[in-house]
């Protein structure tokens, strides 16, 4: 198997392994989603068609993969972003990471959505789901780049 190749295949099982593990931990586990983790599975999304795409259109292959790749790493970004809300090193963008926005606090807790972006639901060696996705992703992505990327011997 060539290196493109590899890549190619990469670019569709990691999106693939990752968001069989989200939509596992989900609907068999019970962890249920906030909307930073939904934020995180849409570049997935895009790059599981964007690495369909790229083993029907074979002029466009390699752009293709390296698109999938971007989007996989997009995702990682969003992880990283994600896990730092979790652990407190910053703040989150939604309502679900804070209560109190209206000046009406009981109004803004029947308004947030039942779980919250800034509570680590699971986590293995210390590091949450959202850490794991940004781990994998950005770890995945650069190595598909990598591979697209280095000329043949």
């Amino acid at each position: 198997m060539t290196r493109f190749a590899t890549a190619r295949l990469l670019a569709l099982l990691i999106p693939t392994a990752l968001m069989a593990g989200a939509l596992g931990s989900q609907f068999i586990g019970g962890l249920y989603p906030c909307e930073m983790c939904h934020w995180q599975r849409w570049p997935h999304y895009a790059a599981i068609a964007i690495a369909l795409l790229a083993f029907l259109v074979r002029p466009a292959a390699r752009p293709l993969t390296i698109l999938a790749a971007l989007a996989i790493m997009a995702s990682g970004a969003i992880g990283v972003f994600h896990a730092g809300v979790e652990y407190g090193w910053w703040e989150g963008l939604t309502r679900c990471s804070t209560i109190g926005n209206s000046g009406d606090v009981l109004a803004d807790i029947m308004a947030a959505p039942m779980v919250r972006c800034d509570e680590v639901q699971w986590s293995l060696f210390g590091i949450s789901l959202a850490g794991w996705n940004a781990i994998v992703s950005l770890a995945g992505g650069a190595t598909i780049l990598a591979l697209c990327l280095k000329r043949p011997r």
